[in-house]
């Protein structure tokens, strides 16, 4: 799969936002409403750095696994996970506020086995309960080992879109861009339970960049 938001300065879900609040502000500015052409401008600065799309360096080795997404990890917790696992894993949960970067990435390098979308309600995503209730979509990954990993984009208190640009039978890279979602959200990543997290509750990540866990090295061939 190629990378499809590669060199793009911004998400292309973000130019009517740019266009409709950018163009309005130009419009003002030339007849003398300076006020509203401030706002308007104001605005659509906000959209094109909500929207933007900066390139990362993504870390070697098919035992490092990285961060789906940018913002503050929440949880790191060991559990069960029934709707597409159903085994054992370890889920770090990822909380997006409306500064961070919401492209999403992949978090290892493999193939798409299937794709879930589920609508739910808006519940503002750093609550627990937001990973079952709101809208979200699920993608589950296989590694060439055989290993099953599970991102789940989750729409927050303000998000009422998620992007997904890839299909079920899709091969794809670590670190690749992979969606994004709008104006603040969730990112939940269920790793085999044997993994070992490289992060807490609490620490900063980046997508495509941070190291948020490591398999055993027996795992890898």
């Amino acid at each position: 799969m190629a990378d499809r938001a590669a060199g793009l300065p911004l998400a292309r879900e973000g130019v009517p936002f740019l266009l409709l609040t950018g163009i309005p502000a130009l419009l003002a500015g030339m007849v003398g409403w300076m006020a509203p052409s401030v706002i308007l401008g104001v605005l659509a600065g906000y959209v094109a750095w909500f929207f933007r799309n900066p390139s990362r360096v993504i870390p070697e080795g098919e035992e490092l696994i990285v961060s789906p997404g940018d913002g503050k990890v929440i949880a790191v917790e060991q559990e069960f996970e029934p709707r597409f696992l159903k085994d054992q894993s370890i889920r770090i949960s990822i909380f997006l506020n409306i500064f961070n970067v919401h492209i999403n990435r992949m978090p290892c390098t493999g193939l798409i086995q299937h794709i879930t979308y589920q609508p739910g309600i808006f519940l503002a995503a750093n609550r627990a309960e937001a990973s079952v209730r709101n809208e979200q979509n699920a993608l589950v990954i296989e590694r060439f080992d055989g290993k099953r990993f599970l991102c789940v984009q989750v729409a927050g208190l303000i998000a009422r879109r998620i992007v997904c640009w890839v299909s079920p039978g899709e091969g794809v890279v670590k670190g690749d861009r992979f969606g994004l979602i709008q104006f603040g959200s969730r990112m939940d990543v269920f790793l085999p339970a044997d993994s070992r997290p490289r992060v807490k509750v609490g620490e900063c990540v980046k997508g495509g960049t941070s190291i948020i866990a490591e398999l055993p090295c027996a795992e890898i061939s």
